[in-house]
């Protein structure tokens, strides 16, 4: 198994632990969905990717429903996705996503995390291409007979990476601009998508020690505290 597989690994149990904290963050993507391609999820699949990660996460579908409604009021205010860049302790290279109606506040929050934890926020481009951006589908492998190398081999012309079983399902993964395909594949073809999403896995990693990944740890749970970042990558191993 591959890169990927191990980043999965790595990072299992570590993201998205508090559920209110994930219901929060599925709430603002069902918004920038409904946004972007309105309610119907028969005919937004970005809305459709969003409900399956919901239902993945336990989210109660009253939520859900609430979330899509409130997305289509005139006066709910779209969030705006940002991309933050910079060094945690130690020479970590950091990324962190946020989605936010209040740019200015987010900002100031990620900056602020940055120095009181001893990093650096850089500049657009200063480590982003140090990740590979990536997306990610878990499919459901119980009740259909899949065979793997078939299904990669299958999935070779939209350029997937790697195809593995886990015990939650069958994990594929992808560049980032072939989501749509991906998904299109998986949907006319009839395999029960439980997930999706996008991660940025990185092209390498920095062994540190104990000490030293626990100052790099007070940066990325800071960061992962505010209620505007959606997602932290960084290169620690």
């Amino acid at each position: 198994m591959g890169r990927a597989f191990e980043f999965r690994k790595a990072r299992k149990m570590k993201r998205w632990s508090a559920m209110a904290k994930t219901f929060t963050r599925i709430g603002k993507d069902i918004v920038m969905a409904v946004k972007e391609g309105g309610p119907n999820p028969d005919a937004n699949a970005r809305l459709r990717a969003v409900i399956q990660n919901a239902k993945a996460a336990n989210m109660p579908k009253d939520n859900v429903e609430r979330a899509i409604k409130k997305a289509t009021d005139k006066d709910t205010a779209n969030y705006k996705e940002t991309l933050f860049e910079g060094y945690a302790p130690h020479g970590i290279a950091v990324v962190v996503e946020t989605a936010t109606d209040n740019n200015n506040r987010t900002v100031a929050n990620v900056r602020a995390a940055f120095n009181k934890c001893n990093g650096n926020l850089g500049t657009s481009g200063s480590v982003v291409f140090m990740f590979d951006h990536t997306c990610n589908f878990r499919i459901n492998a119980e009740g259909k007979e899949v065979d793997l190398e078939e299904l990669e081999l299958d999935l070779m012309d939209f350029e997937v990476e790697e195809v593995f079983k886990d015990e939650d399902g069958i994990l594929i993964y992808g560049p980032f601009n072939q989501f749509g395909a991906i998904q299109s594949y998986l949907e006319e073809n009839e395999f029960e998508i439980l997930s999706s999403g996008f991660e940025r896995i990185p092209t390498t990693t920095t062994e540190l020690t104990e000490e030293q990944q626990a100052d790099v740890e007070k940066l990325l749970e800071k960061l992962e505290d505010d209620d505007d970042v959606q997602n932290v990558y960084h290169s620690m191993a």
